[in-house]
């Protein structure tokens, strides 16, 4: 979180729009911290998407046509839709890049996460640095006075008030 996926992704839509391409891109209809249908850089950009909800299938929404699908919070992806968007790159050729988290606050991997993982062509790593200035790898659900939450539903939407981002060592740490 607070790696700049989101801005990432608003990069690379405008990237292939200049170029005269069209491209999807996909939220999730869960995360509303902007509004619902909005991907939303904390740098300020900001755009209409469309939404993904549980029941989206994804070979039935994309064309040929397109030249490329962008998928914003993809941790919420389900196994199935992972599997469509696989399809779609590799049967019809249509490229197709996630953005997303690898695990919760409890450490445990959002199972989007988990299948894009297993059959992604291709990995790259956002980086973000932990409050101690190393390499942050997990996240950390905060209460509304800064102490440290360690259970609860997994899926929580929020922002820089309900999470921040730590290195492997800080988050097992008992002080964080």
């Amino acid at each position: 979180m607070n790696a700049g996926k989101s801005t990432a992704m608003l990069q690379v839509a405008h990237n292939y729009e200049e170029q005269g391409q069209q491209v999807r891109l996909f939220t999730a209809a869960i995360d509303d911290r902007y509004g619902v249908g909005k991907v939303t850089s904390r740098l300020g950009p900001q755009r209409e998407t469309e939404v993904f909800t549980a029941d989206t299938d994804f070979l039935q929404t994309v064309d040929k046509k397109i030249a490329c699908v962008l998928v914003d919070e993809a941790q919420f992806l389900s196994k199935d839709q992972v599997k469509q968007l696989h399809q779609l790159a590799q049967v019809r050729g249509v490229p197709v890049i996630t953005y997303g988290l690898r695990s919760d606050f409890l450490g445990e991997p959002f199972p989007g996460s988990a299948y894009l993982l297993a059959l992604a062509d291709d990995l790259e790593e956002i980086k973000n640095i932990c409050t101690c200035g190393k390499k942050a790898t997990m996240n950390i659900r905060v209460d509304e006075n800064g102490k440290r939450i360690k259970e609860g539903e997994q899926i929580s939407i929020g922002g820089n008030e309900s999470y921040r981002q730590a290195c492997g060592r800080c988050f097992y740490s008992e002080t964080h």
